[in-house]
């Protein structure tokens, strides 16, 4: 224990040394019984390709990475730049300490805050979600945003006295983080219990690839008064926002997986994450991949539960209504550790429910994930509980009297063992596509030999419908809606053109033009097209069918509908729909704009709301057949490609 508090002293006097204490749950016993204390110098590098994961010698080495959010532009998106930059600890040396020394070594004395509250007060906060409801989700430019604001205080303190001093607390007051770590650097320091490990990887072997894992968590229950109970988390688990929240941001993360995953990727669970003062629903995604972990994790930024869906236009609504720039907070700390054998395994917790301190600043950033039903002082109490979480936790706030506390009643079993929590739970899965649940074993598809092109309009729902696509058989290319030539789009036997976000009617959007040119020529020619949401509004506007907004967006929302004789339960996430006049089941060529296609089918409800379209060489559908909601998915999406191609 002296070489312990010795080590940690020498870590705190020295103010140009750099270092970071990591606590993880042993896989075997699911506790904390360690700390990991890694030390060395810093690098600091423009991108994500330019971490050093060797020495000048070629020699493999240890790098924990701090990526910050601004680092979403290697993948074209928008961000506020901030300049903060993407920091590298090289690690010279390791050592784990067990956690009771760790504890005795460091400092108690709770850091006093000053001037402290939110950066955006309630009622602007409130006015804020009504405002990305109303202009964001209700004009189609997406399912979910995550909106964030900043608890902030002056600490007169030593920062590194007060690193070790937040980071003994969390240890002891906070419960089921996924890292509980200190990050400590001469002008920036973290510390912090992130509940979510939003990917890690295990370095693909000589003739195997790797496991990649991803950890979507939303749904946020914050505990009452005297602790979680059986019938108030059943409360929570049944509230249909906080369910379609979860289920929505699982897509997003399988788009993801889809893109680096050669198996398009499985989901377990859902599972409950409990913590001292929240719990949170989850599901865990694995599947394998070659690629490096820096692609990875280029790949993934950044989890949609701190973004939203679809994360391109995520990030483009972030810069509109958030007034400052992120930092570090909805990026990741990702450890890179060489692996016997060659490679790198990758773990990368998310930077949240972290407090940041640079020049004598604390800010602790909170987010609220807001959906279609979101109400607006719901979401502000969210931030204020995740705040809370955070600040009790350190003791900067009086923390709540919970069964967690040392002086409260012994702790119950973990409420997911109730019969009645684990039912409800699993119920979910009833709901969900069975193609992303069970085990995809590659068999030869109905469709072998055949091949099609996907244009991507800005939403990564088509790197699931591309793998959707290769195991009924197909060949398939994904290509931004920029980059197709004519002659490409021309020569392909199939074009699948895909969904994205927007109004379809939009005369100034470059992309909408350009997908309405894509399906305008596939339409003219009679050559196979298959078109998907977006892209289902414009061939529906080409046949001359009206556009209309809904009254109430359906984002992520499951439907049972009869396409073309047959019922099928499919995801939607659409603000607008064609529509026609009830109880037209089929339009005549007389009665389409383009009147060589032949006789339009067309499934409607009785509202005539427009949910699929086929004629001569192509077929359309409103939902997402690669959705986990579309419990029917494959089924569709295999007799519209059928008859397409036929």
């Amino acid at each position: 224990m002296t070489g312990t508090a010795d080590l940690i002293a020498r870590l705190a006097a020295d103010p140009e040394s750099s270092f970071a204490l990591i606590a993880r749950d042993e896989p075997d016993t699911g506790a904390v019984e360690a700390v990991e204390v890694l030390t060395g110098p810093i690098a600091d590098v423009e991108l994500l390709a330019d971490i050093p994961l060797h020495d000048e010698t070629g020699a493999p080495r240890e790098v924990l990475a701090l990526v910050p959010y601004r680092q979403v532009r290697e993948r074209g998106f928008e961000a506020h730049d901030d300049g903060v930059p993407l920091r590298c600890l090289l690690v010279e040396s390791r050592a784990t300490v067990p956690l009771a020394d760790v504890m005795a070594s460091l400092p108690t004395e709770p850091v006093p805050l000053h001037d402290a509250g939110f950066d955006v007060d309630d009622e602007e906060y409130a006015d804020i979600v009504r405002r990305v409801i109303a202009d964001e989700i209700g004009r189609g430019q997406g399912a979910n945003f995550v909106i964030r604001r900043d608890y902030v205080a002056r600490v007169d303190a030593e920062p590194r006295h007060a690193a070790l001093t937040w980071f003994r607390a969390l240890l002891e007051h906070e419960r089921g983080a996924y890292w509980t770590f200190a990050v400590v650097t001469p002008d920036y320091i973290a510390v912090g219990a992130s509940p979510e490990a939003h990917v890690s990887a295990q370095a693909a072997g000589a003739g195997t690839a790797g496991t990649v894992t991803m950890n979507p968590i939303s749904g946020t229950f914050r505990h009452p008064a005297g602790g979680a109970t059986v019938e108030t988390l059943a409360e929570f688990l049944t509230d249909t926002k906080e369910t379609e929240e979860l289920f929505m941001v699982v897509d997003e993360e399988l788009k993801m997986m889809s893109a680096v995953c050669s198996d398009g990727g499985r989901i377990t669970g859902p599972h409950l994450k409990e913590m001292s003062r929240l719990t949170h629903t989850e599901y865990m995604l694995r599947g394998t991949s070659r690629l490096d972990p820096r692609e990875i994790l280029r790949e993934t930024m950044f989890a949609p539960t701190v973004t939203g869906s679809p994360m391109q236009n995520a990030c483009a609504v972030i810069r509109r209504h958030e007034r400052v720039p992120r930092g570090y907070y909805s990026g990741v700390a990702a450890l890179f550790t060489p692996r016997e054998g060659g490679g790198h395994d990758l773990d990368a917790p998310i930077l949240i429910r972290t407090a940041h301190l640079v020049d004598g600043q604390l800010r602790v950033p909170v987010g609220a994930t807001l959906v279609r039903h979101s109400d607006p002082y719901g979401e502000v109490n969210e931030t204020h509980g995740k705040a809370a979480g955070v600040l009790g936790a350190i003791g900067a706030v009086p923390r709540d009297t919970t069964p967690e506390d040392p002086d409260a009643p012994a702790p119950r079993r973990p409420l997911a063992e109730d019969p009645r929590i684990a039912e409800l739970l699993a119920s979910r899965n009833a709901r969900l596509a069975r193609f992303w649940l069970d085990p995809q074993d590659p068999v030869p598809g109905p469709l072998t030999g055949r091949s099609a092109l996907v244009v991507d309009a800005e939403d990564r729902f088509t790197t699931m419908l591309a793998h959707q696509l290769r195991h009924l058989g197909l060949d398939v290319r994904i290509a931004h809606w920029s980059e197709p030539t004519d002659a490409e789009v021309d020569a392909a036997e199939l074009v699948v053109a895909g969904p994205g976000p927007g109004d379809p009617r939009d005369g100034h959007s470059a992309r909408i033009a350009r997908m309405r040119h894509i399906v305008g020529r596939r339409l003219e020619t009679g050559a196979p097209l298959l078109a998907v949401c977006l892209s289902h509004q414009i061939l529906s506007d080409r046949l001359g069918i009206g556009l209309t907004p809904l009254a109430s967006p359906h984002q992520g929302l499951q439907k049972t509908v009869d396409v073309f004789g047959e019922p099928a339960s499919i995801g939607f996430y659409n603000t607008f729909t064609a529509r026609v006049l009830p109880g037209v089941a089929r339009l005549t060529p007389s009665e389409t704009r383009c009147g060589d296609v032949g006789t339009v089918e067309v499934a409607a409800d009785d509202s005539g709301d427009v949910y699929a379209l086929r004629g001569r060489g192509f077929a359309s559908v409103q939902g997402h057949l690669e959705s986990i909601l579309s419990r029917d998915g494959m089924r569709t999406l295999e007799r519209l490609v059928t008859h397409a191609l036929a």
